[in-house]
């Protein structure tokens, strides 16, 4: 990243805090995660000691397609969450590293049929905490600001893994069907990669697996999952420090249930699309905005959200 002549050190380096905001602004995904969620720019590094607050806000709307022998049909949800998270950026034997904690809070309404009598669920309360370490392999070790200016300005090839951890501290009620909380631990590993394809042009590659424990005290019986796997591709164009846009897209699949012993068929083979704009303002302030829709759904929720976000740099 260059400035113009009248640039000194000091608004240099306030450039630099701006696009470093914006560049790890993906870490916090207003919404509960899961496979579906699409999150550009994840493994794009930041200076060492930087630290980020995040306000975030999800409205997601649309239908849960379910194994016919789940007792649940024309099911439709319209669910609201508002989250905040915490970034802080390390140095972990040299390589760039962030810890990410992030809660939910969750409310919206579900309904639907239950065999034939028709049901409304009302939500609110407190979802599954959320924490998420990284680490970036290749192409990013631990960065000053200047580091980081350089990176910009001729960017290289980056390899990165997380591991991403949510604990059941959710809002959970054995007796309902639909909840808030997931009442069972579950974790993701993830790998990506970010590939330079012009100055302002990156292609980014993402491939993980979430992997779930039981939850014994599921309505019908015990729930298990199997694992989900994902792939995510996103095409990001950077305009200027700390204003960029990417087309999103993903796929995943696997995650078969079975419930009281009985094996489901509801094997996931979906996939989502969408777009996401961040837009920089005074300096250490930036505003995410996301829409994203099912492009193919087998089994699980096949809806529309809308993603907002606003997040500060601390330091």
């Amino acid at each position: 990243m260059t400035g113009g002549p009248d640039m000194g050190p000091r608004s240099s380096l306030h450039a630099v805090a701006r696009v470093v905001m914006i560049g790890i602004m993906p870490w916090i995904a207003a919404t509960a995660a899961s496979a579906q969620d699409l999150t550009p720019r994840a493994y794009w590094p930041s200076p060492k000691g930087t630290q980020l607050a995040i306000v975030g806000y999800s409205h997601v709307r649309g239908d849960v397609l379910l194994d016919p022998s789940v007792p649940l049909s024309g099911v439709d949800s319209n669910a609201h969450t508002a989250i905040m998270g915490y970034l802080q950026t390390f140095g972990l034997w040299g390589r760039t590293a962030n810890v990410v904690a992030e809660l939910p809070y969750c409310w919206g309404t579900t309904e639907g049929l239950v065999g034939e009598a028709t049901a409304r669920r009302d939500l609110s309360g407190l979802g599954d905490l959320g924490l998420t370490m990284s680490i970036n392999l290749l192409g990013a070790p631990t960065m000053s600001p200047e580091d980081f200016q350089e990176l910009r300005a001729e960017p290289h090839p980056i390899l990165g893994v997380s591991l991403r951890i949510l604990a059941p501290t959710g809002r959970y009620d054995s007796g309902r069907l639909v909840n808030v909380g997931a009442n069972r631990w579950a974790a993701r590993f993830e790998v990506g990669s970010i590939v330079p394809l012009h100055r302002k042009w990156l292609l980014e590659l993402d491939a993980g697996a979430w992997i779930f424990t039981d939850d014994d005290d599921y309505v019908s019986g015990t729930r298990e999952q199997e694992p989900l796997y994902s792939l995510q591709t996103h095409l990001v164009r950077r305009f200027r420090p700390g204003f960029w846009v990417s087309l999103d897209a993903n796929y995943f699949t696997g995650g078969r249930q079975t419930i009281g012993g009985n094996e489901l068929v509801d094997v996931k083979r979906n996939s989502r699309i969408g777009a996401t704009v961040v837009v920089p303002f005074r300096g250490r302030q930036a505003v995410k905005l996301g829409y994203f829709v099912g492009a193919r759904t087998s089994f699980g929720s096949d809806f529309d959200q809308l993603l907002v976000s606003y997040q500060v740099l601390l330091s």
